[in-house]
Parts: structure tokens; sequence; C-alpha cells
């Protein structure tokens, strides 16, 4: 018999309250109790960060927390990007830049990338790299999802 924990948590700004499995991860809660299939799951051990979304406004990989631990939390996940105004600008210039091809690391390399803006850094290509080394992605060989992070800054700067 499984064991169960009932939760209560806002994801994209919406209340959900769910009998949840304890041992189940956050990523999976999200994707198959809540419906919502944008946050990725890659590798299941915290590396690639396909995972990677807000928690409480700080960025974690769901393949490592169990929902139970997000008990009481708001989430944002990439679903909830459409209505942030932080965010547009930035999903614009992925667009633009081209910084998304397949699209798998694009929802953890987003919330990295949101990370690094509202944390006030600089458009400093070195930096940039160093904040999303650990979001792994295949096909655009970084530049074009600097270029965008970078681009965003500055657009902001003026």
């Amino acid at each position: 018999m499984t064991k169960t924990a009932q939760i209560t948590l806002t994801i994209n700004g919406e209340k959900h309250i769910e009998d949840v499995p304890v041992r189940m991860n956050l990523a999976d809660f999200i994707r198959t109790k809540i419906g919502l299939t944008g946050t990725h799951v890659g590798c299941e051990h915290g590396v690639c960060g396909a995972c990677t979304l807000f928690l409480d406004g700080v960025t974690i990989r769901s393949c490592l927390t169990l929902a139970v631990q997000a008990d009481g939390s708001e989430i944002t996940t990439i679903e909830g990007y459409e209505t942030d105004k932080n965010a547009s600008d930035l999903i614009k210039n992925f667009h633009t830049r081209n910084a998304l091809q397949c699209g798998y690391c694009t929802p953890g390399m987003l919330a990295s990338s949101i990370e690094y803006i509202e944390q006030g850094n600089p458009a400093d290509r070195e930096l940039v790299k160093q904040h999303i080394s650990g979001n792994y992605c295949r096909c655009t060989g970084y530049q074009a999802i600097v270029d965008a992070i970078c681009t965003t800054i500055e657009e902001r700067q003026n």
C-alpha cells in the first residue's frame, strides 16, 4: 500500500489541494496530477536542468524535490511565464535569437535565465554562461541562449 499525504500548493497562481504519494517527485506530480507538461524530466538526477522551475521564487530541480516538500509553497512553471511581464521580453528574445530548437531544455533554461536577470546581474557573457551551466542543451550550442539573455538585460537598461 502506497502511503499518501494531502498537500496544498499554488501553481501558476492556482491553488491545488491534492493527495499525493509521499515518494512522488514534484516534476511527476506537476505533470501527471496537475497536467502541466511543460516541466520536462531528463536525467532524473538533477544534472540536466530540464525540470528547473521556481519554488517560492527560487529555482529548484523538481526531479529532486518531493511533492510533499512543496506543501504550502508557490510554484511557477513555464506555463506561468505566459502572463509574467518579467519573462515576456526574455521569451521574445529566445524566439528572435533562435535560442530554442527542439525545446526540451527551454522550460528549465528560461527559469535559470529569469533567475539570473531578476537577481540584477549584468549582461556579461561569462557570468551568464556560468549561471546556466547547470542546464544542458544539445541543440543550440548555447551561444543563442547567451545572446538572448544578454539582449534582454541590455534592453531593460535602455
